[in-house]
């Protein structure tokens, strides 16, 4: 997905202003730096063995994962963070899905 200069700004800014809300202790920063690094290199491979994907494939190849990333980050968050977690995501959602129409 291709996002302009200010949009990519703002997803660094809310990333940011997201990881301050959790409060992560260095080790949950070091597994959730490592999950998205995870997640982009998958990302990088599926998009290579799809030459010519569409946005929408790519926003349906990320929703049947969604259930796994989620697991993922079950496994360090505290049931507090979860929370702050799931509002964010559907933030994300919402940002996203305004981006993909567009």
């Amino acid at each position: 997905m291709n996002l302009t200069p200010e949009q990519r700004e703002q997803v660094a800014s809310e990333v940011k202003r997201f990881a301050s809300d959790l409060h992560l202790s260095d080790d949950q920063k070091e597994k959730l730096q490592n999950a998205f690094t995870d997640a982009r290199a998958k990302m990088g491979d599926y998009m290579q063995e799809h030459p010519g994907i569409t946005r929408a494939d790519i926003a349906r190849h990320v929703i049947s994962r969604r259930d796994e990333i989620r697991q993922r980050v079950v496994n360090f968050l505290t049931p507090d963070q979860l929370k702050t977690w799931d509002t964010e995501v559907v933030k994300a959602k919402e940002f996203l899905g305004q981006n993909l129409a567009a």
